[in-house]
């Protein structure tokens, strides 16, 4: 028997293992199996959590096609929760990801301990490529933004997939694909299309912070903190210093819940 959790950030929702005590090989049809909708337990995507010998504790994720991938600041801040839910750390943790060192600061749980509002500091940005009117940059996994106009009319999924599979991109593995319509200076709006789900996600906390950096050079804006809407909530991207394309000190902050846990039987795995 596996036993696992289940939790979500702003809709974007993941299986979560203790790797620490439960003993898993991420094998990728298991973690594509694990994450089916129809037949596992379904998610966006799988994070194990492991020993780490230089912060409390290591995130591994996997995306649904159950193919390893970098950094996802939803799920970051969701096996933050995970984190304390195991009794790991205090309020304020850090952590390794594939992407370098993150902190993640619990600044208010729910009534009843299953919520919470979570900071999660992300890697800074020395790099953004201006292809047109479009950017292009990594912000701990790589995401293409466009902006538009009619973000509620656009076939994010067609749209989405045709750039993904972009040659500019091959080198890669290809690319995540965020389509943004203002609303006002400090304020956007995000549909993203993740590669590894292949499909438009309700939220993609990366996405969300690659999408306020290239809003703040689309515009010239001088403002360091945004509100980003999602078709699953609403984030918020801060960032501490930004000179040119580098942009230091950035945080995104965002909802984390847990759902359900249970167990899967070994006959699955």
């Amino acid at each position: 028997m596996l036993k696992f959790s289940k939790y979500q950030g702003a809709g974007n929702d993941f299986v979560l293992i203790d790797a620490r005590h439960e003993s898993f090989e991420p094998l990728q049809e298991r973690v594509a199996a694990l994450c089916d909708r129809h037949r596992g337990v379904g998610g966006d995507g799988l994070m194990m959590l492991e020993e780490d010998t230089q912060s409390q504790f290591r995130m591994r994720y996997f995306n649904a096609d159950g193919g390893e991938a970098t950094m996802c600041g939803n799920g970051g801040r969701c096996i933050a929760l995970f984190a304390h839910h195991l009794g790991i750390g205090g309020l304020h943790k850090v952590f390794r990801g594939m992407d370098g060192l993150h902190t993640a600061d619990l600044l208010s749980l729910d009534a009843d301990g299953n919520g919470a509002t979570v900071a999660l500091g992300m890697i800074d940005v020395s790099h953004v490529e201006h292809l047109g009117a479009s950017y292009f940059l990594n912000t701990g996994s790589p995401h293409y933004v466009e902006f538009v106009q009619g973000l509620d009319d656009l076939d994010v999924k067609t749209r989405g997939a045709q750039l993904r599979h972009d040659r500019r991109f091959a080198a890669g593995g290809g690319t995540n694909v965020n389509f943004v319509e203002w609303v006002s200076d400090g304020h956007i709006r995000v549909r993203t299309f993740e590669r590894g789900v292949e499909d438009e996600t309700l939220a993609c906390g990366t996405g969300a912070t690659a999408s306020v950096l290239a809003a703040v050079l689309d515009r010239g804006s001088r403002l360091s903190q945004f509100r980003v809407d999602v078709p699953g909530g609403t984030l918020g991207v801060r960032f501490a210093n930004h000179h040119d394309d580098t942009f230091t000190g950035i945080v995104l902050t965002g909802p984390a819940r847990k759902v359900f846990e249970g167990e899967i039987a070994g006959n699955f795995l």
